[in-house]
C-alpha cells in the first residue's frame, strides 16, 4: 500500500519513522515533510493546504491511506475532500474537527454532554470581554478559541495580564482569525496530562497516558508552548482514573457527535488537568499531540500501518495493539526566543553524534541548505529515547540532547520530574 503523510513537524517525523517499519508499506511519501521524514519517506513539496493539488497528487500515486497530522488542514476539511475523491484518509472530517477548531463549539458539546470541564464565557466583542475581566476576581485562563499553534492561552494571576492577554487576542490579533472570540475561563489547578484514543465509530481503544511540559522554562514557569517534552507513561493517571475518563470524558463526548451525525474516526486527545475534584477537560485536539506522539511511536510495537486501517476500516475492535513496557521520554530542542519571535536558519550540528536504536532525533523545525540542516521554526528537534525506567529514558535522552547544539537552542532541564510538574 502507497500512504502518504500529510505535515511536517515532528509528530510527522514519528508516524514516518513508524510507518516505514511496516511490512505491508510500499511506498511513503509525507508532503511536504523536513530533513527528519527523508530518512523514511519521500518529501512533496505540496501545500497541505492546497487540497486541489494533494488529491490529484494523491490519485496520480494510487495512494491508499492519507495520514493527516497537523489541526490546520483537519479543520479545513481535507479528509472531507478526500473522501470525496474516492481516497480513504485518517482523521476526522470537517465538523468533528471543530473540536479542535473552535473552543466554544467544544465546551457547548462539554455542557451538553455532561463533560467536567472549567466554567467559561466566550466574547465576540472586545469592551465586554475587557469589562468581564474587570468585574471579577484573577486568576483567569483567557484563550483564543481558534487554532493558535497551542500558543493562544495566556494564564493570568492579574487582572491586568488578563487585559493585556485580551488586547493581544482580540485587537492587535496576534493569532489573526483565532482570536475573532475569546473564551476566558475559571483555572483549574492539579497535574496537567494528555490521554490520546484512536475512536473508529462505535469503537474506542485508549492509549497509554502521556504527560505533557508546556510551559516554555523549567518549573514550568514562562509562556506557554506547544509542548516542550513530554513521557510515556504517566504514573498520575491510575488505572482507575483512566476508567474514569474513559466514561466520563470519551464516551459521552462520541455519544454527542454521533447523535449529530458525526461518524468520528481518527484520534481523539483530551488534555485533562487531575482536579482534587477529578478530571477536567482543559482542551480537545482532533489529531495525534505533538510532542505525545514521540514517546508513543517508541512505544507502540504493533504495525502501525494495520492500527490506522483498521481505525479507517470500522475494525479497530478487531486490532492487536501491543506496547513496549519500557517509559519513553521527550526533550524538544527551540529556537532563541521561542515562544515569541524567533530567529530561523541557524546551522544545526551534532545531529550524527547519536547511534543508539533506543534514541530517536525526530526534526520538528529543520530545513536542509547545501550540506548542512538548519533550524526552520520555533520548536526543532524531539529528542526521544526509551529506557527500562523512566530515569534511565530521561538520561538516555538528556545525553543525546547533550551532543546537540546551535546558537541560541533551548531546552528544559526537568523534562519527566513528575513530582516538579
Amino acid at each position: 500500500m502507497n500512504v502518504a503523510v500529510i505535515g511536517n513537524g515532528g509528530r510527522e517525523h514519528a508516524l514516518c519513522w513508524k510507518l516505514a517499519q511496516s511490512a505491508k508499506l510500499s511506498k511513503l511519501y509525507c508532503i511536504p515533510g523536513n530533513p527528519g521524514t527523508a530518512k523514511h519517506a519521500e518529501n512533496v513539496a505540496i501545500d497541505p493546504m492546497d487540497f486541489r493539488k494533494v488529491v490529484d497528487w494523491c490519485k496520480k500515486n494510487d495512494i491508499g491511506l492519507v495520514v493527516v497530522g497537523p489541526e490546520d488542514p483537519l479543520a479545513g476539511g481535507i479528509v472531507d475532500a478526500l473522501k470525496k475523491a474516492g481516497i480513504r484518509a485518517f482523521g476526522p472530517n470537517q465538523e468533528a474537527a471543530q473540536l479542535e477548531a473552535d473552543k466554544w463549539f467544544a465546551k457547548e458539546l462539554m455542557r451538553q454532554q455532561a463533560v467536567p470541564t472549567a466554567e467559561a464565557k466566550s466574547f465576540t466583542n472586545y469592551r465586554i470581554a475587557l469589562e468581564h475581566v474587570e468585574a471579577r476576581s484573577p486568576p483567569f485562563v483567557i484563550k483564543a478559541a481558534g487554532l493558535a499553534k497551542g500558543k493562544g492561552v495566556t494564564v493570568a494571576f492579574r487582572t491586568e495580564d488578563a487585559v493585556t492577554a485580551i488586547n493581544q487576542i482580540m485587537k492587535d490579533k496576534v493569532f489573526g482569525d483565532a482570536g475573532a472570540r475569546v473564551v476566558i475561563e475559571e483555572m483549574l489547578t492539579g497535574p496537567e496530562v494528555s490521554v490520546l484514543a484512536l475512536v473508529s465509530g462505535n469503537s474506542i481503544y485508549i492509549m497509554p497516558p502521556c504527560q505533557d511540559h508546556k510551559p516554555v522554562d523549567d518549573g514550568n514557569t514562562g509562556a506557554m508552548t506547544g509542548g516542550m517534552g513530554a513521557f510515556c507513561p504517566t504514573p498520575t493517571l491510575t488505572p482507575a482514573l483512566m476508567s474514569q475518563v474513559e466514561r466520563d470524558v470519551f464516551i459521552p463526548i462520541l455519544d454527542g457527535l454521533r447523535r449529530d451525525g458525526v461518524d468520528y474516526r481518527g484520534v481523539l486527545y483530551a488534555g485533562l488537568m487531575l482536579t482534587h475534584s477529578g478530571p477536567r477537560v482543559l482542551e480537545f485536539n482532533v489529531r495525534f499531540g505533538d510532542p505525545e506522539t514521540q514517546p508513543l511511536m517508541m512505544r507502540l510495537k504493533s504495525d502501525l500501518l494495520d492500527v490506522l486501517n483498521a481505525v479507517v476500516d470500522g475494525k479497530l475492535d478487531e486490532a492487536n495493539i501491543e506496547w513496549d513496557p519500557r517509559p519513553a521520554l521527550c526533550v524538544v530542542a527551540t529556537s532563541k526566543g521561542y515562544p515569541g519571535k524567533y530567529v530561523s536558519s541557524v546551522e544545526i550540528h551534532g545531529l550524527e553524534g547519536v547511534n543508539d536504536p533506543d534514541i530517536q532525533i525526530f526534526h520538528s523545525g529543520t530545513k536542509r541548505f547545501g550540506a548542512s540542516t538548519q533550524t526552520n521554526g520555533g520548536r526543532v528537534l524531539a529528542v526521544t529515547a526509551i529506557g527500562s525506567t523512566m530515569e534511565a529514558a530521561r538520561a538516555k535522552a538528556y545525553a543525546a540532547i547533550g551532543k546537540i547544539e546551535f546558537e541560541g537552542m533551548h531546552f528544559r532541564k526537568d523534562i519527566g520530574r513528575v513530582g516538579e510538574k
